[in-house]
């Protein structure tokens, strides 16, 4: 009989576990740059939103959260997305979502002219500073 394999964490570490981000994008003999195609895209448009922030800081944030969305999109979609990978597929996806949407939301309700209304939001800020 074969000796089964625990499942449980051993007692004592004696390696390191590969990152799941560590899994490259495309083979090894492609240069480093085109294996990291999905974190370059979204510093790219990040850093385009930052870059436009400058000259009209809706529109900026407005790409700044889409990056965000962007990261999440392709870390739901693709198996491997080589750096974008920080932590466990759920919780990448969670963080990216929840943010960029928030970033994008705060964006269309910013003063002046605010370019989305939203009636409840006026009521809490009402409510919450009392």
């Amino acid at each position: 009989m074969t000796e089964r394999k625990s499942r449980r964490f051993p007692e004592i570490t004696r390696d390191t576990a590969r990152p799941e981000g560590g899994r490259r994008v495309t083979d090894g003999s492609t240069p480093a740059p085109i294996r990291q195609w999905p974190l370059l895209a979204v510093l790219a448009l990040a850093f385009a939103g930052l870059m436009v922030i400058l000259g009209d800081f809706r529109i900026g944030l407005l790409l700044f959260g889409g990056a965000l969305l962007l990261g999440a999109a392709l870390r739901v979609w693709l198996p491997a997305v080589g750096m974008l990978a920080v932590r466990s597929r759920f919780t990448d996806v969670l963080t990216y979502g929840l943010l960029g949407t928030l970033i994008v939301l705060l964006a269309l309700m910013a003063q002046p002219r605010p370019w989305l209304s939203l009636p409840w939001m006026s009521d809490l800020l009402r409510f919450s500073a009392g």
